[in-house]
């Protein structure tokens, strides 16, 4: 029987135009990880994070590195003042009908950018226990690595790392500092000018409110509900009594406040302070390590115990290139890379990874340089104090905007 030929549009072309024609990739499956890393490879990741810190850019240039060389991704950091921004814009875009070729590929993110984006239902998902590597975090016996600011993360972003509030001084100019909210004040008074926090909005200087706001308040409960479901006015009136006593004897008379967490070490390195915080309990010792603050300073946390959470990555909706920004969180949390943004040649930003799920020869990567005297002793994370829900964060903001800035 004489073979038939081709019909239609195939019989005008050769056999090297078939060969030439590209053919679109096969779309991935969540549950089939080889299919998610095959299709992000030549892809280009959008990753929308903080850059006010010199530190963590160069940490995120050497994962550039790494996704590049190992998954054939790259990995374009776009440097944020305030996440705000990003949940903006695909906000902006989800509005303008663009569903499917959004300009953000991954965001790092906290509880209230979480929320805003999870309302206006602008992620992707849920994706995150299909990671290789989240396993590692093993979430059942650690379940803050599926709650951010009390509200269950649905599979909707992935952790990344751990922070917790944590003060610093320099030994050489301080002898004992205040290890209570109440105790600050009159370390303070004692001290004009030594202290200072961050222009709120800032993440840091925010932080400080809620910190304040739980070393102040005889029941602390409200603060885990929505800010409606409360009598706001009253649940914050000590915070307001307080802050008014602390600006006076604040850097600058509390008339001018730094831009950030870094301007805030910066402070610190030129000798302006003398007490300061930090939402990364080993940024003390990297500063030391880099010398950009005195090899006398010292870290500790309150008596009572400080604010912490875990910081999380996600994905958009209608992120463009969704595989690569998979494998992008994955890296993220493989032992390599946790290890690296621990140590304090890296980040300092602590694991989220359970140390029992590691290899003897994953978790000798994750051993402290006990020598660096900027570092909290171990155990000194124990105590932590639990997110207040996000609703009260932006309420905290506008009330602290109206009562000192717009005046």
């Amino acid at each position: 029987m004489k073979p038939r030929a081709p019909c239609g549009w195939l019989s005008r072309l050769s056999v090297a135009a078939l060969l030439a024609v590209s053919w679109p990739a096969m779309a991935y499956q969540l549950d089939d990880w080889a299919s998610v890393v095959a299709e992000a490879r030549g892809q280009s990741v959008y990753f929308n994070a903080w850059g006010g810190d010199a530190t963590i850019n160069e940490y995120l240039d050497w994962v550039a590195g790494r996704m590049a060389d190992e998954y054939g991704v790259e990995v374009v950091h776009v440097k944020l003042a305030d996440t705000a921004e990003a949940v903006s814009r695909v906000l902006a875009e989800k509005a303008a009908g663009n569903t499917e070729d959004g300009a953000i590929d991954l965001i790092w993110i906290n509880g209230e950018n979480f929320a805003a984006m999870q309302k206006n239902d602008l992620l992707y998902g849920p994706w995150v226990e299909s990671l290789p590597n989240f396993a590692l975090t093993r979430p059942q016996a650690n379940p803050e690595v599926r709650e951010d600011f009390t509200l269950p993360t649905a599979g909707l972003e992935s952790p990344w790392g751990k922070a917790q509030l944590t003060f610093y001084y320099d030994s050489a100019r301080v002898d004992e500092p205040p290890r209570s909210i109440p105790a600050l004040l009159d370390w303070a008074r004692a001290h004009p000018g030594r202290f200072t926090y961050p222009l709120v909005p800032d993440f840091l200087g925010s932080s400080f409110l809620k910190q304040a706001l739980l070393g102040l308040v005889d029941d602390p409960e409200p603060l885990y509900r929505p800010v409606d479901e409360a009598d706001f006015a009253a649940v914050t009136a000590p915070l307001w009594e307080y802050l008014d006593e602390l600006h006076p004897y604040l850097w600058r008379e509390g008339e001018d406040f730094p831009a950030s967490s870094a301007a805030l070490r910066q402070l610190m390195g030129d000798g302006e302070l003398s007490l300061a915080f930090t939402f990364t309990p080993s940024e003390p010792a990297v500063a030391v390590a880099n010398y950009q603050l005195p090899k006398s300073t010292r870290s500790y946390v309150l008596d009572a115990g400080t604010l912490g959470n875990v910081h999380f990555v996600a994905i958009p909706f209608n992120a463009s290139h969704k595989a690569g920004a998979l494998a992008l969180a994955n890296f993220l949390l493989s032992p390599r890379a946790q290890a690296r943004k621990q140590s304090i040649d890296g980040w300092g930003d602590a694991s989220v990874l359970a140390m029992d799920a590691l290899s003897e020869r994953q978790r000798a990567a994750f051993q402290a340089d006990s020598d660096n005297p900027a570092r909290l002793p171990p155990g000194a994370l124990a105590n932590t104090l639990a997110e207040p829900h996000p609703s009260w964060m932006e309420r905290l903001e506008q009330a602290w905007q109206a009562r000192y800035v717009a005046q």
